[in-house]
């Protein structure tokens, strides 16, 4: 669907085709900021993890919701990221630029104040509540908008990356921050909910 301009009607150029190019553009430049700082964290022996990763009920680990989405433990977990992060983030963006920023803000900070309150003793890091986040608004936006459309391509992405859900699970691995996958999630819900075109105005 596509995002009217403050004027009631679809920007002037604002076809699918330049959101498409422009989601890509978006997408693809987060995501090699991504490698970017996994690189030098790397070479710092992942340093930035200890400084910068999500530390549970720490006064001054509030902050860290702010950065430990951008950190990963390992080039291998960011690479396990990329993939669903690119496609969610790329559909996200194809309804706009306003739908992408709110979807991708409630999956950030809700991911990283449940981690913050409820989350284990280690340090946090990695994208991994974005993807959860970005999955479940695609899967929840299409019932709250009614939109024919957008249930079908909800139904498409359960069947292919649904089992990805047992993630928010605190007993499928204990490897995992499902505290961040369940904060992500409950994000993209309340994005969908709040970008309802359904929804009393």
């Amino acid at each position: 669907m596509l995002e009217p301009s403050g004027g009631g009607q679809p920007g002037a150029g604002d076809t699918p085709a330049v959101r498409a190019r422009r989601g890509l553009l978006v997408v693809g430049s987060f995501v090699v900021l991504l490698y970017l700082i996994e690189i030098v964290n790397t070479v710092m022996l992942h340093a930035l993890n200890r400084t910068f990763g999500l530390r549970p009920r720490s006064l001054d680990g509030i902050l860290d919701i702010l950065t430990f989405p951008l950190l990963h433990a390992s080039l291998a977990h960011l690479m396990s990221n990329t993939l669903p992060l690119v496609i969610f983030g790329f559909l996200v963006f194809l309804s706009g630029r306003r739908v992408f920023i709110t979807a991708l803000a409630a999956s950030w900070l809700a991911s990283g104040i449940l981690v913050w309150l409820i989350g284990g003793t280690s340090v946090t890091v990695g994208a991994s509540g974005l993807v959860f986040g970005l999955f479940s608004f695609l899967l929840v936006r299409g019932f709250f908008n009614r939109s024919w459309w957008q249930i079908v391509l909800s139904v498409v992405l359960f069947m292919a990356y649904g089992g990805i859900l047992f993630g928010v699970l605190p007993t499928v691995a204990s490897f995992v921050s499902w505290q961040a996958h369940l904060g992500g999630a409950i994000g993209g819900v309340v994005a969908a909910l709040l970008l309802s075109t359904r929804r009393p105005r």
